[in-house]
Formats: C-alpha cells, structure tokens, sequence
C-alpha cells in the first residue's frame, strides 16, 4: 500500500454504492466494503467494484477457530481484494492460519491480499474495555499487545487509532502497516467514534492508511469533501 485513502462504503446495497461511485467519474479508489454491504450483496460486489479497477478493502474482522479461519481465508483470498482482516484477539493460531489460508487461495502469480490485525475498535474507549472486556492493561498497552502478537504471527499490520500508532512504530517499525479509521477534519461531527483524529494529526503520527466513511459518503458534494480530505492526508496546501 503507498499510503492510501481508503473510502468506506458503507451502504446497504449496490445500487446506492454505484451511484456514489459514479461521483467520481474516472477516479481510481481505494475503497472498504464492509459487513453491511457483503452481507447484502454477496462476493458479485467485489467483482463489480473491481471492474470499475478501485482497490478494495474487504472489511470483514474474521474471528473463529483457526481452522474455520483457514477455510474463509481461503475462499475470500480468490476474490482478489487488496487488503483483509481479523481480530487480533482471535490469537497468533487464528492469526497464522488467516495468512495460510490467503497463501492457500490466492491465484498462481498473483500477489496475495494484506492482512491487518483490528486491535481495539475505535468506537472503544479505555473505560470501556476496562468494564467489558475485563482487560486491566491500559487500552495503549492492549493495542500494542495485539500489535506484537500480530507482528509475531506474520500478519501484515494492525487496525489502530492514530494515538497508538507512534508507539507502534517505536516498537515494530516502519514497515508494519497501520491502518486507521476515525478520521475527521476538524469541521466534522466525531458520532460513534471516541479516539478519533484529523488527516494531518494521522500523517503526523506515520500512518500507513486512513478510512473515511461518513465525512465524504455523507456530504453533499463527495467529491469535493473527497479532495478535501486527499489534500489534508497528502499535505497539500490550498
């Protein structure tokens, strides 16, 4: 990935979807389908995205035995997306059998798809975990727990808040991916996320990739909050 933005599709069917795409005209995306839409269009989305030539994100946070792990990872490794999931809690097994499972689908002479480790969600805060989760850590620790664990595991790199991401950097390098949801430009509603930051504050910190949904899915002009949002992340003065 060369420091993507990534746009999160978050609709409930394809015709809304293509009709946002549309927007964009002869843009090549980077774009994140996730549960809502999959589960509603099914593998044909993917294909249909694809055809379009956008990247894409398949945002599915796998979680389950490794074995069953394995076998999904297989499947979807044949739909050719960019980059895929799991949750770092599911541990290094399920970790490791994600990425055999990807090695095991992806077509000869085709590069498989980037697996990242979803740590600790950005809608989560620290009291939260504490009270739910029944970790003790602090949720930094927690995130760079995972972090190693899914380093150690082979897994590409790992979804974080942008505050984490220095400390993961300090401690598992450059090359580690971090992708980075909670994104906003200071003039948009934070909603559900609680650990949320601007593009700037993202590049700032070394992020490998931000996720947008709803300040450009939700404006009125997507493109143009698009190209608002591109400048920030890319550094570009207006």
């Amino acid at each position: 990935m060369n420091n993507p933005l990534i746009i999160a599709l978050d609709f409930p069917n394809k015709h809304e979807v293509f009709h946002f795409l549309h927007q964009f005209q002869d843009e090549k995306l980077f774009v994140k389908v996730g549960m809502e839409l999959f589960y509603q269009e099914g593998p044909q989305i993917i294909q249909e995205i694809k055809e379009k030539e956008h990247q894409i994100f398949l945002d599915l946070k796998l979680h389950d035995i490794p074995n069953t792990v394995y076998r999904a990872m297989k499947g979807l490794a044949k739909l050719g997306c960019d980059l895929v999931n799991v949750h770092a809690a599911g541990g290094k097994e399920m970790m490791q059998s994600a990425l055999e499972g990807l090695e095991a689908g992806t077509q000869a002479k085709e590069k498989r798809p980037a697996c990242v480790a979803v740590t600790q969600l950005t809608s989560t805060s620290e009291q939260q975990m504490k009270s739910e989760q029944l970790i003790e850590a602090t949720l930094q620790q927690s995130v760079l727990h995972y972090s190693m664990i899914a380093q150690e595991s082979g897994i590409d790199g790992v979804v974080c808040s942008s505050h984490e991401v220095a400390m993961i950097r300090q401690h598992l390098g450059k090359e580690f991916l971090t992708v980075t949801p909670g994104i906003r430009l200071n003039s948009d509603l934070v909603q559900d996320q609680k650990r949320v930051a601007t593009p700037e504050e993202a590049r700032a910190a070394g992020v490998s990739a931000i996720v947008v949904g709803r300040g450009i899915t939700k404006s009125e002009d997507p493109f143009k909050s698009y190209q608002a949002y591109k400048q920030a992340w890319e550094g570009v003065q207006v």
